[in-house]
């Protein structure tokens, strides 16, 4: 097995239709993730309150379910963003909804970059720059 991976080349339109079929994926991911980073603060609080407290008391039985919760919630998201990568995009952040697409831009390789809340696919950065390098992509490029 050789050590490279298979990069996936997304044209605007391509990566636009992909955005149309994931963004409900993503919504339910991002969801996931304000109730996940609500019950680690919950977590938080309880396990100070549980500090030299009794084993029975019932703060305990809220951290276990809190805590039984927040593993579950994990491996969904981990599951939904595994299932969304394996059509070649890349997840940048599960809370903004934030994907990106490999794509050329004559003969570099960029990112085409696309978040919840934007209409369709119209910025892209360098691989290293990230979305504070986000540019928006001309009208030529838009498809």
């Amino acid at each position: 097995m050789s050590g490279f991976t298979k990069v996936t080349l997304f044209s605007v339109e391509e990566a636009n239709r992909t955005v149309a079929e994931l963004r409900p994926d993503l919504e339910r991911l991002a969801a996931m993730k304000r109730e996940f980073d609500q019950l680690g603060s919950r977590a938080d609080a309880l396990s100070l309150a549980l500090s030299g407290a009794a084993a029975d008391n019932p703060d305990a039985a809220e951290l276990k379910r809190v805590t039984e919760r927040r593993d579950a919630l994990a491996e969904q998201m981990l599951m939904g963003i595994e299932g969304i990568q394996r059509r070649g995009c890349l997840v940048k952040d599960i809370a903004r909804g934030l994907v990106d697409f490999y794509s050329l831009s004559g003969d570099r390789l960029i990112f085409l970059c696309w978040q919840l809340g934007e209409r369709a696919v119209d910025h892209w950065h360098t691989l290293e720059g990230g979305f504070a390098g986000r540019q928006p992509l001309d009208s030529t490029e838009r498809g």
